[in-house]
């Protein structure tokens, strides 16, 4: 029997050139390697037609997410909203395939009666009601605070009334998979975030620096740099490299008052691949414990040490392969210490033998076969 499956894409899926792309384009090849044929929808506002997703999936529609902001006036959370289509719900009751929905942005369709009876699933990749909380304790922006505020709001509503019209949830970790089921959703299960084809570098040694590396417009990494930058890095000489998409001016000032800090913007994939083997420390603290960082990720595969705050790492499965801090003092300390400590040999076996076990994206995608068909 052929294995037909709509995916609804919450964005272009590529190129995989930010965090939140990876998990959208990995799974792509995983599934079809698995003899499942993909129909692709993808909201487009920005990245245009790729080609690229022909190779992996059977047709590839694009549809134009509505930017209204009269969709800011309706009970539903303005990200699914904007991607309510009636297009293309039409083209998916052409027939009864089963339909995956990446992140709460697509699932309006469960919503409408005409899907009552289809197999659906989403891909959580946040708990969004959390993650929309913290953008607004975080966020200096009154108007972004008030659209955060909202967006918490209504998707804590929604998200509790969708638990029931929805097959099955998949979040990317066991902490966000809690969240849900102490909330009453029954139907869930953890599945891995789906990643390039890494394998843990031998990376033992010294390396030359800090690095803190991010997409810079986000509010959320903007802040993380400008604490380290206020809060830690000013007490100290340890060179430290900031790097990421289109950093403010702010952030760029306030990095020219150290002579042992600078700032990388907007490297290209070999540059920051390069950057990210030279590091010695990478530090990663987070405001938001929702979800599981593809920075962090990609620092555990391609680097060497890793610091974190406990909102950056618990209950992601990598716990064990990083160290600690959860304020500037301990930041402070642990830099200081973990700057003049080699990476071993023995560090990266471990990690071989932790990542390679969790991320490996021929067994998940397996995995979702068997919860889709039952085989």
């Amino acid at each position: 029997m052929e294995k037909h499956l709509h995916i609804i894409s919450l964005n272009v899926p590529y190129p995989a050139d930010y965090g939140g792309v990876y998990d959208l384009f990995y799974k792509l090849p995983a599934l079809q390697q698995q003899g499942v044929l993909i129909h692709l929808h993808c909201f487009d506002y920005g990245r245009g037609e790729q080609p690229e997703l022909n190779k992996y999936c059977t047709e590839v529609f694009y549809y134009s997410r509505n930017t209204s902001s009269k969709l800011l006036l309706g009970n539903m959370p303005y990200i699914v909203a904007s991607r309510k289509n009636e297009k293309l719900f039409q083209r998916l009751l052409n027939d009864k395939y089963p339909l995956l929905m990446e992140g709460i942005h697509c699932t309006a369709l469960a919503c409408d009666n005409r899907f009552a009876e289809r197999k659906k699933f989403v891909r959580l990749h946040n708990v969004e009601y959390e993650y929309y909380n913290k953008l607004f304790k975080t966020s200096g922006n009154i108007v972004k605070k008030l659209y955060y505020w909202r967006e918490c709001s209504q998707l804590k509503h929604y998200e509790k009334a969708l638990m029931n019209r929805i097959t099955a949830f998949w979040p990317v970790t066991q902490k966000d998979k809690e969240t849900y089921s102490a909330s009453g959703c029954n139907h869930i299960e953890y599945l891995p975030l789906f990643i390039p084809p890494w394998r843990a570098k031998q990376t033992s040694g010294f390396g030359s620096y800090c690095l803190y590396h991010g997409n810079l417009e986000i509010e959320e990494n903007e802040l993380a740099a400008k604490w380290l930058l206020s809060k830690v890095f000013s007490k100290t000489e340890i060179p430290l490299v900031i790097a990421g998409k289109n950093p403010s001016a702010a952030l760029t000032a306030l990095a020219k008052k150290h002579q042992h800090i600078c700032i990388v913007a907007n490297p290209s994939e070999g540059e920051m691949n390069d950057m990210v083997s030279k590091a010695h420390v990478h530090i990663l603290p987070s405001f938001n414990s929702t979800g599981i960082k593809i920075k962090l990720l990609n620092a555990l595969f391609n680097g060497r040490h890793c610091l974190v705050n406990h909102a950056m790492a618990d209950q992601t499965g990598v716990e064990e392969l990083c160290h600690f801090a959860d304020n500037p003092d301990a930041f402070l300390q642990r830099i200081e210490q973990l700057y003049h400590q080699p990476f071993t040999v023995q560090e990266t076996e471990m990690r071989k033998k932790v990542l390679h076990k969790i991320f490996d994206n021929t067994a998940n995608a397996a995995q979702m076969v068997k919860w889709i068909w039952g085989s």
